[in-house]
């Protein structure tokens, strides 16, 4: 299969989840204990808010010298972030992510969070595609 839905790479995992009130050191314990690089911010009807990442724990509140004890991820996250529907092909997510230079994507549908993606959900195939497209484009320049 060429172009992977991502419903598909998702489909048996919910998202992590934690309301904005949530501290960064729950956010941080939370993502050891799941094994994941991210927490979606979501309200009460599971809307997304933000993401919290590894890179802000150590980038915005590390190099901050904040608390993570006291400091809110609706301080901490990275609000509105770029997302795509679950219908969307691995290599679109593949790109955006490249081109945004993050590593995760929350997919959403009808403003509901169904779902996030990391770099490290995709196939070697999928990332030599991205690698093979980016080389022809460099060759038109």
């Amino acid at each position: 299969m060429r172009d992977r839905p991502l419903d598909h790479m998702v489909h048996h995992r919910d998202p992590v989840t934690l309301p904005p009130d949530a501290t960064v050191q729950e956010a941080c314990r939370t993502m050891r204990t799941h094994r994941v690089g991210c927490v979606l911010v979501t309200d009460a009807q599971n809307r997304l808010l933000g993401i919290f990442t590894g890179r802000d724990a150590v980038c915005r509140i590390g190099a901050e010298c904040q608390d993570p004890a006291l400091t809110r991820l609706s301080e901490a996250m990275t609000a509105r972030p770029q997302t795509l529907p679950p219908e969307a092909s691995a290599l679109e997510a593949l790109r955006l992510m490249q081109d945004g230079g993050f590593r995760h994507v929350p997919l959403v549908r009808d403003g509901v969070v169904v779902g996030v993606v990391s770099r490290g959900d995709f196939r070697a195939m999928e990332h030599a595609r991205l690698n093979e497209e980016n080389g022809f484009w460099e060759s038109l320049r």
